[in-house]
């Protein structure tokens, strides 16, 4: 494991965290719709190995569903930074950062990322949807 401190941000600056991430561990993309519409590309972290730079006051929360993640996104741009959760399949308490929001990752990194697909259209987080291609 070769964890990294890594900074992510919205569009228009007003929200930061940092984070460590260990990307070679993996990423996720899911097939519910909030994630499907969205284009969600998420990479989870125990909270503990995140912390809000500034902006945490310029985001709103958005919850749906089971309520299980609020989804964290800046007032000003609206794009989703971080969501903040819990789901027992994945370990219980997590942040999950957005992939597309790490500032200074080259496109070989970002390529490079590990992807697990997940069927939360179902509920069945432990087994990848049949259809994936087009998360």
């Amino acid at each position: 494991m070769t964890l990294k401190t890594h900074k992510a941000s919205c569009h228009c600056g007003a929200v930061s965290i940092e984070a460590d991430l260990d990307l070679a561990a993996g990423s996720a993309r899911c097939n519910c719709s909030i994630c499907s519409k969205s284009r969600w590309w998420g990479i989870s972290a125990k909270p503990d190995a995140v912390r809000a730079i500034h902006g945490e006051d310029n985001t709103f929360v958005y919850s749906f569903g089971t309520r299980s993640i609020q989804l964290h996104h800046c007032k000003t741009c609206g794009l989703r930074v971080y969501g903040k959760g819990h789901i027992a399949e994945m370990g219980g308490d997590f942040v999950a950062v957005n992939v597309a929001c790490l500032d200074g990752v080259s496109d070989a990194e970002l390529a490079a990322i590990p992807i697990m697909y997940c069927n939360g259209r179902d509920n069945d987080w432990m087994h990848e949807p049949a259809v994936k291609s087009y998360l």
